[in-house]
């Protein structure tokens, strides 16, 4: 079961670098507390489990929350920041993960992650739409850097399609 998991977190990996974070994490901590005989083995299957419900809730958050993938995975870039959610509230996280996976995908080149010009482009663009959308000064220099990671993580499957 742990390797099924390690498996799906692996794919989730191409898509969501929040999420991946999250799940390997929740994995790492239970396999450990197992290895350190701190759970019994009764106790690990329902955590795994457990993991493998919260995997599945998390497609389905997206469906609810009206995200694609792709804008979910910003969207959880965004909100990774609790004050950020309280002070901006979702809907306004929703259009400005919208907004970021319309501008970034066009701005995204096949070198973007390795020519430094391309990415300062990038890095400045989402800057903009933060400050533009009332994203907390405070917090924009941590959420750029995460969005700027989730840009690497899908920008193969995005330069791949133009």
């Amino acid at each position: 079961m742990r390797k099924l998991l390690a498996s799906e977190i692996k794919t989730r990996s191409k898509k969501n670098v929040v999420q991946t974070r999250s799940f390997a994490e929740m994995l790492k901590r239970t396999v450990l507390a197992y290895q350190n005989r701190a759970i019994a083995t009764y106790e690990v299957i329902e955590e795994l489990i457990k993991l493998a419900q919260e995997m599945r809730e998390a497609v389905r958050r997206g469906e609810d929350l009206g995200l694609s993938d792709d804008e979910l995975a910003f969207y959880d870039a965004l909100a990774q920041n609790a004050s950020a959610v309280q002070v901006m509230g979702v809907d306004e996280l929703k259009v400005i993960a919208t907004e970021l996976v319309l501008n970034v995908r066009k701005s995204v080149t096949i070198d973007w992650t390795i020519r430094e010009s391309a990415r300062a482009k990038i890095r400045v663009m989402v800057r903009r739409i933060l400050r533009r959308h009332g994203y907390p000064p405070d917090l924009q220099a941590e959420a750029t850097k995460l969005v700027l990671e989730q840009a690497e993580a899908l920008c193969g499957e995005w330069a791949g399609e133009e």
